[in-house]
């Protein structure tokens, strides 16, 4: 890792190319200096206890800014230590000991580790990021992009609102970038901006822009019109309005913050001088800032925090709201909408109580808001209620009707009810009480939601007259303007695909000879080749000497219905091929993994030592894993004997064992010890293999002295028996395989005795859900440690037998076991 540039090459040349910057605690401690300075001024400057007010202010800020970065940096190593406790599993003191050994191994911060396990452990856009800085940055500087945006990351998701989260970006991810304030915008469907946080700006800026309404044309609204990053080389120059344009008006960069496929904000970035050029990678940085935004508008939705912007300007308003919440019966507040006359041109319902009940059956939502003449254009009728309001406004003289007649149209089909009406005057508003007949709302929501829902399409033909009525909906399906002709029924064979022109015919004949309600499918070919899955229900209509005088029904819409039928029937057939597929993958691995180790063979003498193995496979095969063992004479005359395990399941995990177990074999015959043997199998875990992991227990025993040299790669330790007592091997240091790109391993020295036997195994032996891997291993030595029990005479494979059959697993995971008794 390469030291750190000086504060003043950070943005040497107005280049903004993301050179490797101060680690974060770095930063804190130089923070820290600078804070002190102003306030050792201001106390030596100020006036008595102003002057020490001030300091006291300085310190505290400090404090609290150094609080909130340790925190950040603690959830980032937490991160960090989880991975490990994963991987190695271990407790999480072990895993807190393993990355602070590491890190001292590879000469990196503890944060900087931590990051690059995080970034190695995911496959997210911090990560890839990362790995393009790498390349392009080369391997000293690699930790700096990793490790700020992690931290920033960890400081947004700890967050609990906004408002946390833009400070944390701000000081982790967009300080070192030369960015001296933040804003997170939340945008809103009427096209307005709230500011849902900042940090770097005055104590009075965020209250001034805590709203920005539709049409203002600040960067944050550019960047949501446009979709895309906003870059501008000053606020200045740009002549755009923007929070801190007093303070900050040297560069700004506003970027869209996205979440599943929507913008739901801006992020908002300000420089103190003129836009420096930025690189790829700090472009793709923003981004990723900005996903972590929308994150936190997604998490932490933007609320009001000034309830006075909640409340009307005008007090009399806010006593007539009062007003209306309190009436039971449906009620309207209407502002009149004056024209150049002074007189009203229409009134926009500015309030509905919460009893009001639209008797088209339309939401409230939708009325509220809304102008008067166009959530009902038929009250504009002469004498009608529009009338009644505007004399009542005029005049201010009540108006009373106990019958009065209300209309409105729901999707061309008009609707009438009768209401009792009371309209007054109120302030500049007009208040308009409504009763409605019981049931009206009722019947006109069923309708409305039946044509919206079924997408129906109603006719009537007479087939005396030729007269034919559609409504809307049915010239929509049929692709039709509703100025056309409407079609026959005796021309309707000649709109559909040939192949159902048979069953329009039976559908026609049902109708007209048999008398009888009939209904078919088909698929209509529209003018606009615009292919619709249709069906269509009818019934005769007859007269008293039972002709046939018209018929009448409606056309359905099943498009959507259909081709999620076929979805469905594709998606059958590709989980069956899927099916097929995983058991033959699952066969190949089973095929692979016995052909290499079959489950159970005879005892092996190798020089001194007798050998057993016993591998248990998972009973389910899709749970085929990767665990080995390998034990053989090498040329030196020593013998290797070893236990692994590659993590995950299936064909990956048994071709990741076959390569790790090979591979071993290959550096075994080099003659070096187990450590080292274990560190190069580290590097190709790491550098020849697709994300792979694994643990192992490598071990070399010299027949002529009886030692045996031994280490771990985060695997479970050996088990010892010697006269008639079972104890682990004492525990030697090691990161699992493929973890880190480079990792030493320690090497432990044990002298055997004849009569000794060595358990090697894997965690399937012994593994249990619901109990801890130190509980599980002090289970195995006290069943290993029973000779009473042993079987037949305490053979070593009545041994192995013995242990397979009383230990108490329950992951049903694959087990590896090796006995081996030094004669």
């Amino acid at each position: 890792m390469s030291k750190p540039h000086e504060a003043g090459d950070e943005h040497s040349g107005g280049s903004l190319t993301d050179p490797e910057l101060p680690l974060p605690e770095q930063r804190l401690t130089t923070a820290a200096a600078l804070e002190g300075a102003p306030a050792t001024t201001a106390a030596a400057e100020g006036a008595g206890a102003v002057g020490r007010l001030a300091g006291t202010v300085h310190r505290l800020q400090g404090q609290l800014r150094r609080a909130q970065a340790e925190a950040d940096g603690r959830a980032l190593v937490d991160l960090a230590s989880g991975i490990l406790v994963e991987r190695l599993r271990c407790s999480p003191v072990e895993a807190a000991a393993q990355l602070e050994g590491l890190a001292s191994q590879a000469g990196l911060s503890t944060l900087e580790l931590a990051a690059d396990l995080v970034n190695q452990a995911t496959r997210d856009d911090i990560a890839g990021l990362a790995r393009d800085f790498v390349a392009e940055a080369g391997q000293p500087a690699r930790a700096s992009v990793g490790l700020r945006l992690r931290s920033a990351e960890a400081g947004a998701l700890s967050a609990d609102d906004a408002q946390s989260v833009a400070q944390s970006i701000l000081q982790h991810a967009l300080a070192p970038l030369g960015a001296v304030a933040v804003a997170i915008w939340a945008a809103h469907a009427d096209q307005s901006l709230s500011l849902a946080g900042s940090a770097g700006f005055g104590d009075e800026e965020p209250a001034r822009w805590r709203h920005v309404p539709p049409g203002v044309p600040t960067p944050a609204r550019r960047a949501l019109d446009n979709r895309a990053t906003m870059s501008y080389d000053t606020l200045a120059g740009a002549a755009l309005p923007s929070i801190g344009l007093r303070e900050l008006s040297g560069g700004r960069v506003a970027v869209p913050a996205g979440a599943g496929g929507r913008i739901i904000g801006v992020l908002e970035i300000c420089w103190a001088e003129p836009l420096p050029v930025r690189s790829q990678s700090v472009d793709r940085q923003l981004q990723v800032l900005a996903e972590l935004c929308a994150i936190a508008l997604e998490s932490h939705p933007f609320s009001e925090q000034d309830p006075r912007s909640k409340q009307p300007a005008d007090p009399r308003l806010t006593e007539l709201l009062d007003l209306a919440d309190g009436l039971n019966d449906p009620c309207l507040v209407l502002q009149p909408l004056l024209d150049t006359a002074d007189t009203p041109a229409d009134f926009l319902i500015r309030h509905v109580n919460t009893g009001f009940v639209d008797f088209a059956g339309r939401p409230r939502n939708m009325i509220a808001g809304a102008l008067l003449l166009d959530a009902y254009p038929l009250v504009a009728e002469p004498g009608g209620l529009f009338d009644k309001v505007e004399h009542v406004l005029a005049t201010g003289e009540p108006f009373r009707a106990e019958r009065m007649r209300l209309a409105a149209v729901v999707d061309t089909v008009p609707l009438t009810t009768q209401a009792q009406v009371s309209i007054s005057r109120q302030g500049a508003h007009v208040l308009v009480v409504l009763r409605l007949e019981d049931g009206t709302p009722k019947v006109a929501s069923l309708l409305q939601h039946a044509q919206r829902l079924g997408r129906i399409g109603g006719f009537e033909e007479n087939l005396i007259t030729g007269d034919i009525a559609w409504n809307d909906t049915l010239f929509d399906l049929y692709g039709l303007p509703p100025t056309a002709e409407p079609i026959p029924l005796d021309q309707l064979a000649a709109h559909v695909h040939p192949d159902d022109a048979h069953s329009i015919g039976r559908f026609l004949r049902s109708l007209l000879h048999h008398h009888r309600p009939a209904s078919t499918a088909f698929r209509l070919q529209r003018a606009d080749s615009v292919a619709r899955h249709i069906r269509v229900v009818a019934e005769p209509v007859l007269d008293e000497n039972a002709r046939v005088t018209s018929v009448r029904g409606a056309y359905q819409d099943v498009s959507a219905q259909h081709w999620t039928e076929v979805a469905l029937a594709a998606t059958r057939d590709q989980l069956a091929q899927s099916q097929q597929e995983t058991a033959e993958r699952n066969r190949l691995a089973l095929r692979l993994q016995h052909a290499i180790m079959p489950p159970s063979h005879g005892t092996v003498d190798l020089h001194n030592l007798s050998v057993a193995v016993r591998y248990r496979p998972a009973e389910k095969d899709h749970l085929v894993g990767g665990d080995w063992y390998d034990a053989v004479a090498l040329p030196s005359g020593q013998v290797l004997l070893c236990v692994g395990d590659v993590a995950g399941h299936g064909i990956e995990a048994a071709t990741g064992m076959v390569a790790l177990r090979n591979a071993l074999r290959g550096l075994a015959t080099t003659g070096a010890g187990p450590a080292q043997l274990l560190a190069w199998l580290n590097t190709v875990t790491h550098h020849l293999t697709d994300n792979v992991t694994a643990t192992a227990v490598c071990g070399l025993y010299d027949p002529g002295s009886r030692q045996l040299r031994w280490a771990r790669a985060g695997h479970l330790p050996p088990v010892l028996l010697r006269d008639g007592k079972a104890a682990t091997l004492p525990k030697v240091g090691g990161i699992l395989l493929g973890a880190v790109g480079q990792a030493t391993y320690e090497e432990g020295h044990t002298q055997l005795e004849p009569g000794d036997t060595l358990l090697m195994y894997t965690d399937g032996l012994i593994e249990r859900r619901d109990r801890s891997v130190q509980d599980s291993l002090e289970s195995l030595l006290q069943v290993a440690g029973r000779p009473s029990q042993l079987g037949r005479g305490g053979q070593l494979e009545d041994q192995l037998d013995h242990l397979l059959r009383y230990t108490n697993a329950d992951t049903d995971d694959d087990t590896c076991l090796i006995g081996v008794t030094v004669r």
